[in-house]
């Protein structure tokens, strides 16, 4: 060792030598373990919906709209009777898609995709529910 650094070294002894030990204060657990607390709830999020009730409410809304103006407004007060109303529906449902034709894997993509994402939602959904369990 060089000659500086054993003066280093004797002058960190001597200053250790006296300087006496802290000890905390008695409640200092108690501080320390209410801070991490504090900072835990900070941590948590509340669960908020990506689409909120009100905005499902005015979906609900406006796709009740659409069936009831498309029912009651396409249908002439001439053709409307009570007996054929569910005829008169299949058969323009019938004349409204008769010109669509979807190959089969437009098919099957349409059947099996929704699937799909209902099995996602579920896995997804128990994962989540695992990973951030109160």
């Amino acid at each position: 060792m060089r000659e500086s650094d054993k003066n280093i070294e004797q002058l960190i002894d001597k200053m250790m030598a006296e300087e006496k030990l802290q000890s905390p204060s008695i409640d200092f657990t108690s501080k320390i373990m209410a801070n991490v607390q504090i900072l835990e709830e900070k941590k948590l999020k509340a669960y908020k919906p990506l689409i909120s009730k009100p905005i499902w409410i005015s979906i609900g809304l406006a796709v009740a709209a659409l069936v009831i103006y498309v029912s009651l407004f396409s249908v002439s007060e001439t053709d409307f009777k009570i007996d054929e109303v569910g005829k008169l529906y299949s058969d323009r449902m019938s004349t409204a898609f008769s010109g669509i034709h979807f190959s089969k894997n437009i098919l099957y993509a349409i059947l099996i995709v929704p699937i799909m994402i209902l099995i996602q939602v579920g896995i997804l959904k128990n994962y989540f529910d695992k990973k951030y369990q109160l």
